[in-house]
């Protein structure tokens, strides 16, 4: 029985037998390049605030609704389901019907005229993305054991911050150069491009199916919910997990308007702040990925709290700077500094969450939870984040407020701030729950 849950990746030799090979690392680093692709095209409208909010028109109300509640209710609600799809179908072919629904639609977005027409397929868009994350997080559980999970995680997340910090160098460079609506046009084409070479790519295996007969690796979706809600049930520390990554998201709910806070209160060039802000968001990103990844998988080896500990410690050491951040005057190195740390502590983030909320379920509903997730730190989180901030940012405006966007993004970060109780209870509690899961499942299957 235990070397069954061995090479399933629950026990503590599973790093002496299961050797990743290099196609799996290639196939890490070409779903990371998609992921790359999946928050160009998703951030592309924040990073463009400066250009298109003028373009159109757009109340800061609009635009917090088209970069939070119109799009991130599309997005979670589906990928609850896109989570569950991708636990029972073909996995690659998921994503590349996904790439290339998003990339056509964000192509579509740069004909919009106004609210309506650019509301529409940022809808849609969300659904098509859905896809892409669940699946993934899916795919890599079943090529990467636990003891590497943190590490593949945070790799696959340095899609956030390069995508994020590359859509920042596309409004710098290109966007002067063709124009903010060729530029969608243009991250459309790639897409579809790419959704092209992954739908040929072939499935990988279930690990966790791989000795079970035939007719034992179908679910019914009902099933996968009834599972889930079973874990959330018995988990305290998958609860104040997921709990904490969406009270850390307020904040980058809120951060939409960073663009706008930087031209219109700090004083910068449009284009010259989006070209500065991507360089250092992907610097900084890529190592708090890598930081966050690495250091995670080393800390639960040494303390066996859990990598939610982790970030405990790291947000409370950080925590000064992102406030101080705020209230600086720009040409301080405490502003740079903050700009940085916060790139820095995003990056830090995904791999010891993504990586915790998978080790905390059966793995059968690895893609499901991840999809809940994300469903949970867009809709309670991000959209609540920028959804919010757009009508305090307008509230304030029609007030008289001389630095709207300041004061919401200071108010944003001290709520996030109470994240840091939730992993640190969270980091407690993992060593014990998630022994209980092994010893259920084990019981189960006897």
């Amino acid at each position: 029985m235990l070397d069954r849950w061995i090479e399933q990746g629950w026990g503590d030799e599973v790093e002496d037998r299961f050797r990743v090979s290099a196609g799996s690392y290639a196939f890490l680093c070409f779903l990371t390049l998609l992921n790359v692709m999946n928050f160009v095209d998703r951030q592309l409208l924040a990073s463009f605030a400066n250009f298109i909010v003028p373009d159109l028109g757009l109340t800061n109300t609009q635009f917090g609704l088209l970069t939070g509640l119109f799009f991130l209710f599309f997005y979670s609600a589906a990928g609850l389901f896109m989570g569950a799809l991708a636990d029972t179908t073909n996995r690659t072919r998921l994503i590349g019907f996904g790439l290339a629904a998003w990339s056509g639609l964000t192509a579509l977005s740069g004909a919009a005229r106004g609210f309506v027409s650019l509301a529409v397929p940022r809808m849609f868009i969300g659904v098509g993305e859905s896809i892409m994350t669940p699946t993934a997080m899916s795919l890599l559980a079943d090529r990467f054991p636990p003891q590497r999970l943190g590490f593949a995680s945070g790799f696959y997340y340095m899609g956030v911050p390069i995508g994020v910090g590359a859509s920042l160098l596309v409004v710098g460079y290109l966007g002067p150069a063709i124009g903010w609506r060729n530029c969608f046009y243009l991250l459309g084409a790639v897409g579809i491009v790419f959704a092209v070479i992954m739908w040929f790519m072939p499935e990988t295996p279930r690990r966790h199916l791989a000795d079970k007969p035939t007719d034992a690796t179908r679910q019914s979706f009902g099933g996968i919910l009834r599972t889930l809600a079973m874990a959330l049930r018995t988990s305290p520390a998958l609860l104040m997990t997921i709990s904490g990554g969406v009270a850390f998201h307020f904040i980058l709910g809120a951060a939409t308007f960073d663009q706008l806070w930087y031209v219109q209160e700090r004083g910068f060039d449009r284009a010259e702040i989006a070209q500065i802000t991507g360089w250092i968001g992907i610097i900084a990103g890529l190592l708090g990925n890598l930081f966050g990844g690495i250091g995670g998988d080393w800390f639960l080896r040494r303390t066996g709290m859990g990598r939610p500990m982790f970030l405990f410690w790291i947000m409370l050491v950080l925590a000064p700077f992102s406030v101080a951040y705020r209230l600086v005057p720009p040409d301080t190195v405490w502003f740079w500094l903050g700009v940085f740390i916060g790139f820095f502590q995003l990056g830090c983030f995904y791999g010891p969450t993504f990586s915790t909320v998978q080790e905390l379920v059966p793995p059968e509903i690895r893609a499901t939870v991840v999809a809940l997730y994300i469903l949970l730190l867009n809709m309670a989180g991000v959209a609540i984040g920028v959804s919010t901030a757009g009508v305090y940012v307008d509230w304030l405006i029609e007030r008289g407020h001389d630095a709207p966007y300041t004061s919401a993004l200071l108010w944003f970060t001290v709520i996030s701030l109470s994240a840091i109780p939730l992993f640190f209870m969270a980091g407690r509690r993992y060593e014990k729950d998630k022994a209980r899961l092994i010893a259920t499942i084990e019981a189960q299957a006897a």
